[in-house]
């Protein structure tokens, strides 16, 4: 795992870093934000994919463990993480007007894509060794996009 220590660091400083500039970002536009029925649950949201990142990030950083803990640990956080965005998502479907529709279902996919390959590498680790640390990569990335989709609408564009 010390090849792969600089690079969890970095995503636990980066998602850090990134979930307080969020917070700000919502408590900016708080009312705001409460008017409108999708951007709550967008909010917790990105927020979310945020603290998945750093909790996965910082597990990985734990000396000692063996692979498939590991792989346990990121796919209980991957499936309780997949199953409150999966609501999420729901609702935003739900509540999405049809102009809104395509936007909507792109943000959706980029959050289920991002979850389901967290719960495919804690899969693959738990089953094949740290090669399923490979599937974290993408992961993350889609998560940092997600987010940083989402922060942009809740600080910018909620006041167009």
């Amino acid at each position: 795992m010390d090849e792969w220590q600089n690079f969890f660091v970095a995503q636990v400083g980066a998602s850090a870093a990134l979930l307080g500039l969020l917070f700000v970002s919502v408590s900016i536009n708080l009312a705001r934000i409460l008017s409108l029925p999708v951007l709550p649950g967008r909010a917790f949201g990105a927020l979310m994919v945020l603290l998945v990142v750093l909790i996965v990030s910082s597990l990985m950083l734990v000396p000692g463990q063996p692979t498939w803990l590991m792989g346990v640990e990121i796919l209980i956080i991957g499936l309780c993480a997949w199953v409150t965005i999966a609501r999420i998502d729901r609702d935003t479907i739900k509540n999405a007007k049809s102009d809104h529709w395509a936007r909507a279902l792109s943000l959706i996919a980029l959050n289920q894509t991002s979850l389901v390959l967290y719960v495919g590498s804690g899969v693959a680790m738990i089953l094949a060794g740290k090669i399923g640390l490979y599937l974290v990569v993408p992961a993350i990335i889609a998560s940092f996009i997600k987010a940083t989709l989402d922060a942009w609408v809740l600080l910018i564009e909620i006041n167009r």
